[in-house]
């Protein structure tokens, strides 16, 4: 018998180490769950203990040769549905549908199958024909379409694996049970309750516990109690003919036997929250899962405990701690800050693990993740971050052993070359140092490849993180000799900015033209919070070779904020919306930003609510510029379009800054104001103005003023122009003078 479990994104490892644990050797992992051979009795196994499965779907038949709807018709028609239900037998069909050109509508293969299988068992019981139930059939059957090639499935567990029959009672923004159980298998915790030779179940506790849904899951393991028990009359499979009751009763029987042995093993894990009636809820729920002698459960406000709160020396944090769709976002920064502080001060030794809906909230922790994963809390994608929390012997030990190591390799002569790259940064933080203080600038670039030797940038950020951007070395510099000098850079700038070396982020840009600024380099998915001009702004230093800030264009933003109040603004090419955000702050009646990229247009969304601009005159589109000047009609007051030298991309014509700016300001003047404002800038260093552009309109080249003291070492970062509508100047001819005629005696 062939099954297909799935299972929510990012889950299949999990769900295949499960499979297997039950003696499976051969699985096939697919991007919606797992599929496996096995027999009857293992697949009962499966569906009682399986904590991650949604789904466990008995395989019936393949057609790999479907190439319309009327030949699916035929190929359903084919199979023996009368081996499966009768005329008193009510079925509902699902379905997925995956890369097929000749199905545009994913519910129409499902009405295809219907038809099938009614037409199917009218001919086999003299015209009788079984009824469509949606809410409860007898049996649910699967489709599942990628390309020509079309499965059909028996639902052998029943839609709703993850309802294990413990909740009586709900709060707003739950966690479904599969989602804690695989928390809790991502977690440090996994280890404990997967070592069958465990003695001692040490400490959990969940401090922001809702339900207590991660706290139940983990104290069914920790009891060794499958999911399944809670209750066992809700599979599908008691429908179905497979069904053999002998065979289920000794998996049952068997299960039921684990129970009474774990159910002996002694633990106690806690559960806190702030809000009592969630605590009440969390307890019936417990209480229905069987596990309410196992937790614990407080009403807490976990950042106001004290040490007498801690219920152990060392143990384990799982928790879900509220986030932007469950708090409000004035405190949100504060809850997580302070959560950092909480867990710093009260839980050194403890592991941690938390999840969070908006990854960049976890900046505010204020803790370096030891690793982190990616999961999906139904439709919002989540960050699980693991922590281990230092002690303060262990982080006094830490940092003294980190601080020799400092120490040594300070203590080693720079060489020639480092020695000279030092002295000119130290000479450049001189100069810049004393007026960004005065400007309250906290992001500025020390360094733009002052030495050719050194041919690359250095950007401070919150003087406290270095961006060291290096240009590729010419084919003409052996490799090793290029590696040296950037080791000798890094050097220098450690000792110049006094910045440890472990928080210098390097990346080696190369001169090209593209995409390849916006491509992803990883993962890591860490965002630090940075401010400029009263504003904050979410950076990455690791996924991408820009932060998503151009620090160059700090005084052009400062200047939108300056012309915005009062304004419709629009943002071309928006990258991260920090530009949005200055005209936001400078009070503009409402502002559009549109790219291309829904990753930084995502990314943009999420600065302006950073910055507490959330209302609906915020507007964003996912769309080609160009194709957004063209189709659209509304007129702004203000317009900022920062182009890239040259893009292309999936569905839409190349851009090329130098060919295509005509036509790209024409469009943009024909959405302006009469006495609007467009500031044109681009980073095109042999960028050269159309004439025609000089003589349509009144243009101001504003490059200069454009560029911070920080940039004064290399003024072609970018040209910036200030755009307006010629003002026709109507002269007023004066009337003529009339000369009174005296009559003349």
């Amino acid at each position: 018998m062939v099954f297909f479990a799935t299972c929510a994104a990012n889950q299949q490892d999990i769900l295949e180490h499960e499979i297997k644990a039950l003696g499976i050797e051969e699985t096939n992992t697919t991007n919606g769950g797992v599929e496996f051979e096995c027999d009857l009795e293992t697949a009962y196994r499966f569906t009682l203990y399986s904590r991650v499965a949604s789904r466990l779907m008995l395989a019936l038949y393949h057609d790999d040769d479907v190439i319309n709807a009327d030949e699916l018709y035929q190929s359903a028609m084919e199979i023996p549905w009368e081996d499966w239900i009768n005329p008193q037998t009510t079925f509902a069909i699902t379905q997925t549908v995956k890369n097929c050109k000749w199905l545009k509508n994913a519910h129409f293969a499902a009405i295809r199958l219907k038809d099938a299988i009614v037409d199917r068992i009218k001919e086999k019981f003299d015209g009788e024909r079984p009824n469509v139930e949606k809410d409860d059939p007898d049996v649910t059957f699967h489709i599942h379409v990628r390309g020509d090639s079309v499965l059909y499935f028996v639902d052998f567990s029943g839609r709703k694996l993850h309802k294990r029959g413990y909740r009586l009672a709900f709060i707003d923004a739950s966690l479904r049970e599969t989602l804690a159980a695989t928390v809790i298998k991502r977690s440090e915790f996994r280890r404990v309750l997967e070592d069958d030779n465990t003695e001692e179940i040490p400490t959990l506790l969940d401090p922001f516990c809702g339900a207590g849904t991660i706290l139940i899951e983990a104290a069914l393991w920790a009891s060794k109690v499958a999911p399944g028990l809670i209750d066992v009359d809700r599979f599908a499979f008691f429908k179905l003919p497979v069904h053999d009751d002998a065979v289920w009763s000794k998996v049952l029987n068997k299960a039921i036997e684990e129970e009474e042995i774990g159910s002996k093993r002694e633990f106690k894990f806690y559960g806190w929250d702030i809000d009592p009636k969630a605590i009440e809820v969390a307890k019936k729920n417990a209480k229905a899962a069987g596990v309410a002698d196992k937790i614990e459960f407080s009403t807490k406000d976990f950042t106001n405990i004290t040490k007498e709160d801690v219920p152990s020396a060392k143990g384990y944090i799982i928790t879900d701690p509220p986030y932007g769709v469950r708090l409000e976002e004035s405190n949100i920064e504060t809850l997580y800050t302070n959560l950092g502080k909480t867990l710093n001060q009260y839980f050194g030794g403890w592991h941690a693990s938390i999840l969070c809906g908006e990854k960049e909230l976890l900046g505010y922790v204020n803790m370096k993740p030891n690793r982190t994963n990616s999961v999906m809390n139904a439709n919002i994608p989540c960050q699980v971050a693991h922590y281990y929390v230092f002690s303060d012997e262990e982080r006094q030990e830490f940092i003294r052993k980190a601080e020799e190591k400092r120490k040594e390799r300070l203590s080693q002569p720079l060489s020639e070359g480092a020695q000279m790259a030092y002295n000119r940064l130290l000479k450049n933080l001189e100069k810049l140092s004393f007026e960004m203080e005065k400007e309250g600038v906290t992001n500025y670039r020390i360094y733009d490849a002052d030495m050719p030797e050194y041919n690359a940038s250095i950007d401070m950020y919150d003087g406290k993180y270095i961006v060291l951007s290096e240009y590729a070395a010419p084919s003409t510099i052996e490799e090793e000799v290029a590696q040296k000098r950037l080791e000798e850079l890094i050097y220098a700038t450690e000792r110049a900015t006094n910045i440890d070396i472990d928080k210098i982020f390097v990346k080696t840009r190369n001169r090209q033209k593209g995409t390849n600024q916006y491509e992803k380099l990883s993962s890591k998915n860490r965002f630090i919070i940075v401010k400029e001009n009263e504003a904050k702004y979410l950076v990455n230093f690791t996924d991408y070779l820009d932060t998503g800030i151009f620090l160059d264009h700090r005084p052009i933003r400062k200047k939108l904020k300056e012309l915005a109040k009062d304004t419709r603004f629009l943002n071309l090419f928006c990258y991260t919306g920090t530009a949005t955000v200055q005209a936001a702050m400078g009070k503009a009646l409402s502002t559009v930003s549109v790219d291309a990229s829904s990753t930084y247009l995502d990314w943009a969304m999420k600065n302006m609510a950073l910055n507490d601009f959330k209302s609906m005159n915020h507007f964003y589109y996912k769309e080609d510029c160009m194709s957004y000047l063209y189709n659209s009609y509304d007129k702004f007051d203000l317009i900022f379009c920062d182009p890239p030298t040259f893009s292309n991309g999936k569905g839409r014509d190349s851009f090329d800054v130098q060919r295509d700016h005509k036509r790209l300001i024409h469009l943009c003047m024909r959405h302006l104001d009469k006495d609007g404002i467009l500031i044109f800038s681009n980073n095109n260093r042999k960028f050269e103005l159309d004439n025609y552009i000089y003589q349509d309109y009144d243009v101001k080249n504003i490059t200069p003023e454009s560029i911070g003291l920080d940039f004064e070492r290399n003024p072609k970062i970018h040209q910036c122009y200030l755009i307006r509508e010629r003002q026709v100047i109507k002269v007023r001819k004066k009337p003529k003078k009339v000369v009174k005629k005296e009559t003349i005696q």
